[in-house]
């Protein structure tokens, strides 16, 4: 299975690139939200699991860009304020079934996420 993984924190993303890729993923990671963007693109993976707040572009905007090719693309969402966004994600969960992850989260509460995006 492939995965994107899309946030600003690098030293973040490479821990979650070690963690899924021992765990027998494909990962490609991006900073921002216009590289994930193009990532996606030429990555084509089965699941984005991105910060919601980035410069450039957050993971909202990188969202409705993946949406225009495949509207039902499979989506983790994670932020370490997800009070903001509240409405937000109810509404993504309701219409996408996005899945939601509060920063810091355990390598369990991430697994469980991404297979949880395939019921």
């Amino acid at each position: 299975m492939k995965i994107l993984i899309v946030d600003d924190n690098t030293d973040f993303i490479a821990l979650l690139k070690l963690m899924l890729e021992n765990e027998g993923f494909d990962v490609r990671l991006a900073n921002n939200g216009e590289d994930g963007y193009s990532a996606y693109l030429l990555f084509e993976p089965d699941v984005v699991i991105t910060d919601i707040q980035m410069p450039i572009k957050t993971g909202i905007e990188l969202m409705n860009l993946i949406r225009t090719h495949n509207s039902m693309v499979r989506t983790v969402y994670m932020s370490a304020d997800l009070a903001p966004f509240q409405s937000f994600l109810k509404e993504e969960q309701e219409k996408y079934g996005v899945n939601v992850l509060q920063k810091p989260f355990s390598k369990t509460e991430l697994m469980k996420s991404i297979s949880q995006s395939f019921c």
